[in-house]
């Protein structure tokens, strides 16, 4: 949920502390118009900072479409009427949340679709690669185009990661946190060869991320962790584009994990338009 302190930061970033260029008086209308098509996301933000400016009713948000929708170019997105001051204020910031978000959105929905191509159960996950301060933006985006979540903080699950396993080994690093976790909290352990992710989820993990190998040595990890008939989750991740999803899909794994969906996403081309 975004609050006021956020859509403050970015106001008093666009607008400094002596704004000339919108002092335009009267009333106008405006809407945020697509250049190219996409998933729409973000728009919720977008909405948000002229609300914030319209307290008292001087601007009002009159229609939007929903975030996860898809859009051509030249599709209204969003519409505000009210006093030209403040939608004028409130365009650039709208339209780089908006940007920013659709592309996130958009890059997440080539992927999902790729994904089905193969295999229907297979999710399409982002990762902690945000942009600080904006990872509730992100995240939504992601969630809007079908895409999952994973953790949304440190706390959401425990991330047995190379550096715990080189200080503790793999199996004494899980004890370790399996003892400090709760019993809801899940376990992740990172694994580099496909004959460790048996040794993971037999020391306990809930879930096998197969970190940076090949589709070819994803595969075999999946392979091993059905054959010894260990339920656990299987994710790929490490380096993945959408170009390479459908391999990644044929391997067997529940999750493609893809830090490129928010690190790496063009933003969606809009324009602001008023009158």
């Amino acid at each position: 949920m975004l609050t006021d302190a956020t859509i403050e930061s970015w106001l008093r970033e666009d607008v400094g502390h002596h704004d000339v260029t919108n002092q335009v008086p009267g009333e106008t209308t405006g809407r945020l118009v697509a250049k190219e098509s996409g998933v729409a996301a973000g728009l919720d933000g977008a909405a948000a900072v002229f609300e914030y400016l319209g307290r008292g009713g001087r601007v009002t948000v009159t229609d939007r479409v929903e975030d996860g929708t898809a859009i051509g170019a030249g599709d209204v997105v969003l519409r505000v009427e009210g006093a030209a001051r403040e939608i004028l204020r409130g365009e650039r910031v709208a339209v780089n949340v908006a940007g920013h978000a659709s592309g996130v959105a958009t890059r997440t929905a080539e992927a999902v679709a790729a994904a089905r191509e193969i295999d229907d159960e297979v999710r399409i996950a982002c990762t902690r690669k945000t942009t600080p301060g904006l990872r509730g933006v992100e995240k939504r985006a992601v969630a809007a185009a079908g895409g999952d979540t994973h953790r949304l903080d440190l706390s959401h699950m425990v991330m047995v990661k190379d550096n715990h396993v080189a200080e503790m080994g793999l199996e004494t690093a899980v004890a370790h946190f399996r003892e400090r976790a709760s019993f809801a909290t899940k376990i992740e352990v990172e694994v580099e060869e496909p004959s460790d992710a048996p040794r993971a989820a037999t020391a306990g993990a809930d879930v096998v991320l197969l970190d940076n190998m090949p589709p070819a040595e994803t595969e075999t990890a999946v392979d091993q962790l059905r054959e010894a008939d260990l339920d656990v989750i299987a994710e790929a991740s490490g380096g993945i584009t959408v170009g390479d999803v459908r391999d990644y899909a044929a391997t067997g794994v529940d999750v493609v994990s893809m830090g490129s969906l928010t690190h790496s996403a063009p933003s969606l081309d809009y324009s602001f338009r008023t009158g």
